[in-house]
């Protein structure tokens, strides 16, 4: 009776209430340390590049190879998270990062870098980094009870920000002093805490009665599970324009300090300090932001704040009005990237929670890699100021995208539901037999068709993201009153997975279908084998080889967990 007061009471303690957690806290406390090195080897990359090449789009090549593995491969990293155990995804991860940013380091000492060979361990320590994602974020969740799952969130992006408030600043005195192998090295360094806290973290791993999907299926599994979820899709397509036109300011920084302001590797540190310093001034008021404003509401005022921000940035040349410019842009993005993020992780169920955050990384990391190329190619052409007024112009357009692209309200997380009892089985078949079809036989009043219909819309999506496919509903011709719900399966595996992926909303959605039925029978339900090769023997005594492996027959399900 004391355990649900107490998680009201570190719900409303606001945003450090996760730090009371063990696990989470040395988590963070090391991630911070991690992040902090890793921006320090940012500035020491686009540092050196601009000494060895002059042409903006190569210095801004460094931002591509750092976020465009990030793109590229957080699909299957967010696959590999939700298949494997996420400490051991993190741990190796984390090797990864390590291996690529020691050796640039040895190059660097030896004085064996190039332009290519930087971009090329840049894309080596952004590949650890794109596997380490997913692992991470979508652990947050074990690590916090999920009334803090919010918070721990934004402590996550205010992790990276506290670091990127000084950390940026101490990479320009160290590039300064020592050069740009020291910063490699210390990146290098700074990754040691965090292989050791999560070396020392005892995770409770719940072992899944079926067999994991194979890497190819649990990437077809997450990307069916996003098409089919409209919520989703619109975070993320909000985000990855978000990422496009926003990433000009990243991308762009150096040439700002270097051309606009006419400093040198400190100033340029300075500068990404005052972002970052910003960034943690958003962080810290998101729950306020959630709180007071509507998601779209809060994402128009954040992209129109970064507007200004952004056309503040291309006409100064004082940097304490440019500083200035980036705190407020700093802000607004962290705000609206956190919006994002909390939108993804609070709409997805915990079985696909990987795969998500890893399509909301694809999205904001392509969309700042892509856009990283074209607005260096701008720069060359046009120069910087003409860049970011530009960005800023798209910037301030970007809330029309709301008229099509409405964000999606967003409330507590979409819990799972309890795991259903299998179907009885009385033919001998194997977790690899299928494809199978399911029918279900609904009965419902002529007056009630229409607003039936409208519901059956919204399970075919609950369905086909959960596996199923080939979904149909038809209507008997000759019987009005009759409506047969059909779709299949690729195996009896995946039918098994299909009805215990549902979330607690999912099965109320489901239930509601089941409500329109009338009459004295309930709901019927035909599980059949299609095609069924190897459950039918060719001969009397031919060995049947499905024998020893044919899943045992349990309880039959309720009727609404079809």
């Amino acid at each position: 009776m004391t355990e649900q007061p107490n998680r009201q009471k570190i719900a409303a303690d606001g945003i450090t209430a996760p730090l009371r957690y063990t696990v989470f806290r040395r988590i963070w406390l090391a991630s911070l340390l991690s992040n902090l090195g890793l921006l320090i080897q940012g500035v020491g990359a686009a540092w050196a590049m601009t000494q060895m090449a002059a042409s903006a789009d190569q210095v801004a090549l460094v931002q591509t190879a750092l976020m465009l593995p990030i793109m590229l491969i957080s699909m299957p990293a967010g696959a590999i998270a939700d298949m494997y155990d996420r400490r051991i995804v993190t741990l190796v991860s984390l090797a990864i990062a390590l291996t690529g940013a020691s050796a640039l380091t040895i190059l660097a000492g030896l004085k064996l870098i190039t332009p290519e060979t930087l971009l090329a361990f840049c894309f080596v320590v952004g590949s650890g980094n794109a596997l380490f994602g997913p692992a991470w974020q979508s652990s947050v969740s074990e690590q916090v009870p999920p009334e803090a799952l919010p918070s721990a969130v934004a402590l996550n992006g205010i992790s990276y920000n506290i670091a990127r408030s000084f950390g940026p600043a101490v990479g320009g005195v160290i590039v300064a002093a020592l050069g740009a192998v020291a910063a490699f090295a210390c990146n290098a360094i700074l990754y040691l805490p965090l292989l050791v806290v999560l070396l020392l973290w005892r995770r409770v791993v719940e072992p899944s009665r079926l067999p994991r999907e194979k890497l190819n299926r649990a990437m077809v599994s997450g990307f069916r599970y996003i098409t089919n979820s409209p919520p989703i899709k619109i975070v993320l397509l909000r985000t990855l324009v978000m990422g496009l036109i926003g990433g000009a300011i990243m991308a762009l920084m150096p040439l700002v300090a270097r051309d606009l302001l006419h400093g040198g590797a400190q100033t340029y540190g300075i500068m990404l300090g005052a972002f970052g310093m910003g960034a943690v001034v958003g962080a810290l008021n998101i729950h306020e932001l959630r709180k007071r404003m509507s998601g779209e509401a809060a994402i128009r005022a954040c992209t129109i704040s970064m507007a200004f921000a952004m056309a503040a940035l291309a006409v100064s040349t004082e940097p304490v009005l440019t500083a200035a410019a980036l705190v407020l842009a700093g802000a607004v993005w962290m705000a609206a990237v956190a919006l994002f993020n909390i939108g993804v992780q609070l709409s997805a169920p915990r079985w696909v929670a990987g795969r998500s955050l890893a399509a909301f990384q694809a999205s904001i990391s392509g969309g700042i890699a892509i856009g990283a190329w074209g607005w260096g190619h701008l720069t060359d052409y046009a120069g910087v100021e003409v860049a970011l007024l530009v960005a800023a112009g798209l910037m301030l357009l970007s809330p029309l995208l709301g008229i099509w692209l409405t964000m999606p309200r967003v409330g507590a997380r979409n819990e799972d539901a309890d795991v259903l009892a299998d179907p009885e089985v009385k033919l001998s078949i194997t977790g690899r037999s299928g494809p199978l079809v399911v029918e279900i036989e609904y009965r419902v009043s002529q007056e009630n068709a229409r607003a039936f219909h409208n519901v059956m819309q919204d399970v075919q999506l609950s369905r086909q993201r959960n596996g199923a496919y080939g979904w149909s509903i038809a209507r008997d011709i000759a019987d009005p009153e009759l409506w047969t719900e059909r779709y299949h399966c690729p195996t009896w595996f995946d039918y098994l997975r299909q009805r215990n992926r549902s979330t607690l909303s999912e099965r109320a959605l489901h239930q509601q279908a089941i409500d329109f039925h009338i009459g004295p029978e309930p709901v019927r339900v035909r599980r059949m084998l299609e095609r069924p090769f190897g459950s039918v023997r060719w001969k009397e005594e031919t060995p049947d080889r499905a024998s020893k492996e044919v899943l045992p027959v349990v309880a039959t399900a309720a009727g609404s967990s079809t």
